[in-house]
C-alpha cells in the first residue's frame, strides 16, 4: 500500500527536497504540492492524501488554520498532519497540536527519519516523538488556556485510563506502557484509544496537550513510581 503525501510549504526549494526523498522510497508518493494553507485543504481532498507535511508560516492561510480545518472536516478524518518546524524557535507547535496535528518534524530532519515519521503517522500511531512533544508542551504551557470541558472529560476516564494518559504524557509508547503495566501492547493501545474517544481527540499528540492543560501532568514531574 502506497502512502500518499501532500507537501504544504511556501518555499519551492524545501518542497523539492522533501519530494525527492519521499518519491525515491518504495511505498511512498508525493501526490500534490501546496504553497499555502488554503490550497493545502483543497488538495488534501482532491489528491486523497494520507499525510500532509504542513509548514506553519505560509501566505493567505497559515498552517495552523489549515490544520484546524482539516481536523474539523469529517471527509478528511483519515488525513494526518505533520507540522514542519524549527523546534527551538517555533512558538506555534503546541497550538498546531491543539488544532489537530498529529506531530511535528524539524525542517532539517534526516531522510530516514522523515520517512519513518510519515510511516508511523500514516499507520495511526500519530505522535512521532512523544518525548520531544512533551518538552514543547512544557516550554509553551504558559501560552495555553485551560479547557474546562476537557478537564471535565477526565472524570469519564477509568483509573487505568487516567494512569495510561499520564504515561502517554510522559512520552511512553504503547510498548513502553505494556511493559510497565505488565499487559499486552494491544491492551495498552485499547486503553489509549478509549481515552482518545472519551476525550474526543484524534490522536496521542492531543492527549499530551490535554494532560498538561488539565494539570494531570506538570512540567518537571518525574515518571510515577510503580
Amino acid at each position: 500500500m502506497t502512502i500518499r503525501v501532500l507537501l504544504a510549504d511556501d518555499q519551492a526549494l524545501i518542497r523539492a527536497g522533501f519530494k525527492m526523498i519521499i518519491d525515491s522510497e518504495d511505498g511512498f508518493e508525493v501526490v500534490a504540492e501546496a504553497g499555502d494553507g488554503r490550497e493545502a485543504i483543497g488538495l488534501a481532498r482532491s489528491a486523497r492524501a494520507d499525510v500532509v507535511l504542513m509548514d506553519i508560516r505560509m501566505p493567505h492561510m497559515d498552517g495552523l488554520e489549515a490544520t484546524r480545518r482539516i481536523a474539523a472536516d469529517d471527509n478528511l478524518a483519515g488525513v494526518r498532519v505533520l507540522v514542519l518546524t524549527t523546534f527551538e524557535n517555533d512558538d506555534n507547535v503546541v497550538l498546531a497540536l491543539q488544532a489537530g496535528a498529529s506531530g511535528f518534524l524539524g525542517k532539517s530532519v534526516a531522510p530516514a527519519d522523515l520517512l519513518h515519521a510519515i510511516r508511523v503517522v500514516a499507520g495511526g500511531e500519530a505522535l512521532l516523538s512523544p518525548r520531544a512533544t512533551r518538552g514543547l508542551v512544557s516550554r509553551f504551557l504558559d501560552h495555553l488556556r485551560p479547557e474546562a470541558a476537557q478537564a471535565a472529560g477526565l472524570d469519564e476516564l477509568t483509573d487505568r485510563e487516567r494512569e495510561i494518559l499520564t504515561l502517554v504524557a510522559h512520552g511512553l509508547s504503547n510498548d513502553d506502557i505494556a511493559r510497565r503495566l505488565h499487559v499486552s501492547p494491544l491492551t495498552a493501545k485499547t486503553h489509549v484509544n478509549r481515552a482518545m474517544t472519551k476525550l474526543n481527540v484524534r490522536d496521542r499528540a492531543q492527549l499530551v496537550v490535554i494532560a498538561y492543560q488539565c494539570g494531570l501532568v506538570r512540567p518537571g514531574d518525574a515518571l510515577p513510581q510503580r
